[in-house]
């Protein structure tokens, strides 16, 4: 049987290796600044046609920002995501 080429119900969690906890496509979807998680297609390739549907979601450098990108180890990403949620919630007051 063929995969399905659309992502599962929002309903649908995987643990992520980054975070270490049950998330769902659309967060990996917009992790990395509004683009996917570098690690997306690793880890939704088994549920889903994850490459068809992001290549039609993306352009070129959208794509190529996302995953050609190295990835960085699991200590540095965790200190960019807290930066990133600090410098948030100085946005927000």
């Amino acid at each position: 049987m063929q995969q399905p080429t659309v992502p599962p119900a929002e309903s649908f969690a995987i643990r992520c290796p980054k975070l270490g906890t049950q998330i769902s496509f659309s967060y990996c979807r917009r992790e990395n600044e509004g683009l996917p998680c570098a690690r997306t297609l690793d880890c939704w390739y088994v549920h889903f046609q994850v490459v068809v549907f992001l290549r039609q979601e993306l352009t070129a450098e959208q794509w190529q920002k996302a995953f050609a990108a190295p990835t960085s180890p699991k200590m540095v990403s965790l200190a960019e995501m807290i930066e990133q949620a600090q410098k948030r919630v100085k946005k927000d007051g």
